[in-house]
């Protein structure tokens, strides 16, 4: 498999040789303004990283918001696929992520050389294929998929076109449930989600009676039956919002939170449990290995970066320009940024 982060070179700023009284937030706002840097946060990052961005969203969303701008550099603050996504769709922008090992189990899971023969498996098969996997993957698959519009996109499928769907066997299973199909599934998941457990869930909705259920779709089944609302992380921010209640328990990595308080500050948000009842397995590893640190370096020494080659990058923007050509009109088409 083709990598695309490069990392930085011989020579480069480390935190060993940081100046360990360097105010961070000062210098980075400093590297945006001189380097025309944007900063982007996914909902799942620290509240601090979240709170320096320019723009906090979903990994598509913020590949967006970076085309909107001017900004000759892009700054990930997420995980692997989503600055290769940020890449494929402004490939004459240099595309940044803090740490180059920030990966994904999703992703991990699924290998373009193992896909491929999955397809080989299965001909005459259209692959629909969630935006959390590689580029490579991405360049072999029909179709991509977020959690916010699979569900339209699977309905305007004839019904009798066979489909693959990968690597997240949870939603995939949930978009079978609620569609009617019947995908095959790829056997991936996702290691934050999977760790909810049912029975701690039924305990806390005993201790917590009026709180409302929310939770991403790449959770269990299980879990996903216990909820009064399953939708993306948008989808998920905005029904806190919206919705009177005034309590939930949040079934999804729990940095989201952070968000869910600042724009409604009244309301109280509870972490769904893990199979202990009291741990922090929901927290996402990889995304935890982004820091204010490393953001400060990446902007530095202007690596990690992303190197793609044309022709991957022209496979995998297929598929994903499918998806946008798909998506309720309400979703801009994300046409390649030459600027």
């Amino acid at each position: 498999m083709q990598d695309t982060v490069v990392p930085p070179g011989k020579g480069a700023l480390t935190e060993e040789g940081m100046d360990p009284f360097v105010d961070l937030h000062a210098e980075i706002d400093r590297l945006r303004r001189e380097k025309n840097a944007v900063i982007l946060a996914h909902f799942y990052q620290d509240s601090e990283i979240q709170d320096l961005a320019d723009f906090v969203g979903d990994s598509l969303e913020l590949s967006r918001k970076a085309q909107a701008t001017d900004a000759g550099i892009i700054v990930f603050c997420g995980v692997r696929f989503m600055g290769e996504a940020a890449k494929i769709l402004n490939p004459s922008r240099t595309v940044l992520l803090p740490d180059a090992e920030a990966g994904c189990s999703l992703e991990d899971s699924c290998q373009p050389e193992d896909f491929r023969a999955f397809r080989d498996k299965h001909p005459g098969h259209l692959s629909i294929t969630y935006i959390n996997c590689s580029a490579a993957v991405k360049a072999l698959s029909d179709i991509i998929v977020t959690s916010s519009n699979a569900e339209a996109i699977i309905r305007q499928i004839p019904e009798d076109q066979p489909i693959l769907f990968a690597p997240d066997r949870y939603l995939g299973g949930y978009l079978n449930r609620i569609t009617g199909r019947n995908m095959m599934l790829w056997p991936g998941t996702c290691i934050v989600h999977e760790q909810f457990s049912e029975r701690e869930l039924v305990k806390l909705k005993v201790h917590h009676p009026s709180a409302l259920v929310v939770a991403h779709p790449e959770c269990p089944e299980a879990i996903l039956n216990l909820a009064d609302h399953v939708g993306s992380t948008k989808s998920i921010l905005n029904f806190t919002q919206t919705n009177k209640a005034e309590k939930f328990i949040i079934a999804t990595e729990p940095h989201i939170i952070h968000q869910m308080q600042k724009a409604a500050p009244n309301k109280t948000f509870i972490t769904a449990p893990g199979v202990d009842g009291d741990c922090d397995c929901a927290n996402c590893p990889y995304m935890e290995k982004n820091t204010l640190e490393k953001i400060y370096l990446c902007m530095v020494n202007e690596a990690p970066y992303f190197q793609m080659d044309e022709a991957l990058r022209l496979a995998a923007l297929k598929p994903l320009q499918r998806m946008m050509d798909m998506s309720p009109p309400a979703v801009q088409t994300p046409q390649s940024s030459a600027a």
